[in-house]
């Protein structure tokens, strides 16, 4: 990773760049006794000390099994941006049995159902931490463990990228009806499994539930303009004092991450990301 100092005109936000936070690694520790691995990404002081946030995202990672992991591109650049731009905490975490840089965490992948302590433990760790107005960001399988296993009462709401509805059923959508906590519901136009017309379809039945139909969008969400859309819909929901939509330019200190590392398959091309994000 490499460091801009104090530049003299404001830098482009590209795919790889990184902007000021606090950056921990943190351990998670599931009811049936697994330790997690993730990292919790603060917003900073200008002398670069954390501070509190003023919102907070605990973020659900796509399927494991098809190249999903906590460092997946979009979460990462929420990671990477929002502290800075939103004033927002970001918790990223592998679920049970998936590995990433971070490293592995302990378990088996279990199709989303022993995952249900996974995302208690996350919820728990923000409680812990007395992270404010905590949300849910789910992608593809993490909108299942969302919708599943996400309705606690500290949770103020969710946004769901691509959901597939594979997993999750009408009685999970009729739990978040009965609860009425925000649900936006962020589909792409050319998604795999769910497209905009069939998810106003299927989430009819949660009332609050806002289904945005993203133009030009595919399920993995590659491309720059689409990880904005993603990043701007996510800071007008849950900060929705902060303009949108944000900075395209950064005028202070910034870093220049290294190209991830080169993909196994074609799921882990879009769910890790790539040198081409900007296109």
């Amino acid at each position: 990773m490499t460091t801009d100092a104090a530049p003299t005109s404001a830098t482009p936000i590209r795919s790889l760049t990184v902007l000021p936070a606090h950056r921990e690694d943190v351990e998670l520790h599931t009811a049936d006794g697994l330790t997690l691995v993730g990292e919790l990404a603060l917003p900073v002081h200008p002398d670069g000390t954390p501070r509190t946030p003023a919102a907070t995202l605990v973020t659900l990672h796509p399927l494991p099994t098809h190249g999903g992991y906590m460092d997946s591109h979009v979460l990462r650049k929420a990671a990477w941006r929002l502290p800075a731009l939103a004033d927002i905490a970001v918790l990223r975490f592998n679920t049970r049995g998936t590995s990433s840089p971070r490293g592995t965490s302990e378990g088996a992948f279990d199709e989303g159902r022993s995952e249900k302590l996974d995302v208690h433990a996350a919820i728990e760790l923000a409680e812990f931490r007395d992270l404010p107005h905590p949300w849910l960001v789910g992608w593809s399988f993490g909108t299942e463990l969302a919708l599943m296993h996400g309705l606690d009462p500290v949770v103020e709401g969710a946004v769901l990228l691509s959901p597939p509805l594979h997993r999750a059923t009408d009685a999970d959508l009729d739990a978040w009806d009965a609860d009425g906590k925000p649900l936006v519901v962020l589909v792409p136009e050319h998604d795999d499994y769910l497209r905009p017309d069939a998810a106003r379809e299927r989430f009819a039945r949660v009332h609050q539930a806002e289904v945005i139909g993203v133009d030009g969008a595919k399920h993995l969400w590659v491309g720059e303009p689409y990880v904005r859309r993603v990043l701007d819909e996510i800071v007008r929901h849950v900060r929705p004092d902060v303009a949108t939509p944000l900075p395209t330019t950064w005028d202070g200190p910034s870093e220049q991450a290294d190209a991830p590392a080169v993909p196994q398959s074609v799921e882990d091309t879009g769910f890790a990301g790539s040198e081409q994000e900007d296109a």
